[in-house]
């Protein structure tokens, strides 16, 4: 989901690694140090760095968020962050360092929202990407925790992501009651087919990976915008059977 490799600094990771040493207890404090003097005069290495290592470290203190790191939460974590082999240390050393406690993630989250790539206010594509990945961790033990809804709802305040908006998100991970394909697509049971069928075209042209791509996003989301894409095409397709049925 995202693909580590396409930002081409892994050889940056190991130098982060080397110059926040092993002390867990001020490791946020020594990351973000690390970040800003080793890369301070190439500002946009420095984001790119600032969104891997908040990626990494969001993804640890999201399976952190029951009090439980699980063998399904961290085969989560492999699933939808791509990278080379040999970063496969330096990326478990910033894991583990993160997935200690579940302190620390809104400055990350803080980090993370200031790297919306389409300057968008509100509901960014880029970040609602990230709030699906880390959806995918919180499910991946067979249930989503009370207390990891309430880590990725400030997640999402902190993304500036509106309320009606991050349920439509969650209606995509979380289905008590079965899956809501009205909610996914944001629309009415007692709206008419042809209002239905408009607001699922606007979804599709805004969320199309390719238009991401044309407004900056970060190929390490591109894999998480197809598997929106998905969900948004099967919410409609579930309608639209519905309405022909009837």
């Amino acid at each position: 989901m995202f693909d580590f490799s396409c930002l081409q600094i892994s050889s940056l990771l190991e130098r982060l690694v080397s110059a926040i040493g092993d002390a867990a207890g001020s490791a946020l404090g020594r990351v973000v140090e690390a970040i800003r003097t080793l890369f301070e005069g190439d500002p946009e290495t420095r984001r790119q760095v600032s969104f891997s290592v908040a990626i990494i470290a969001l993804s640890a203190k999201m399976a952190k968020a029951d009090g439980i790191v699980t063998e399904a939460e961290v085969r989560a974590f492999q699933q939808i962050f791509d990278f080379p082999d040999e970063e496969a240390r330096n990326v478990a050393r910033l894991y583990n360092l993160a997935r200690q406690d579940v302190a620390g993630y809104e400055a990350y989250a803080t980090k993370l929202s200031g790297l919306c790539s389409s300057g968008a206010v509100e509901n960014c594509p880029m970040l609602e990407s990230v709030v699906d990945g880390l959806f995918h961790i919180a499910k991946a033990d067979g249930l989503v925790h009370e207390k990891e809804l309430l880590f990725l709802g400030r997640i999402a305040e902190i993304f500036r992501i509106t309320d009606d908006h991050f349920r439509r998100i969650m209606a995509r991970h979380v289905h008590l009651d079965g899956r809501d394909p009205y909610l996914v697509l944001g629309v009415s049971p007692e709206d008419d087919f042809a209002a239905i069928r408009k607001q699922y075209r606007l979804l599709v042209s805004e969320h199309h990976p390719d238009r991401l791509i044309a407004r900056g996003v970060p190929a390490t989301l591109h894999a998480a915008a197809h598997e929106r894409m998905a969900a948004l095409n099967a919410a409609y397709e579930a309608i639209e059977k519905e309405r022909r049925a009837a």
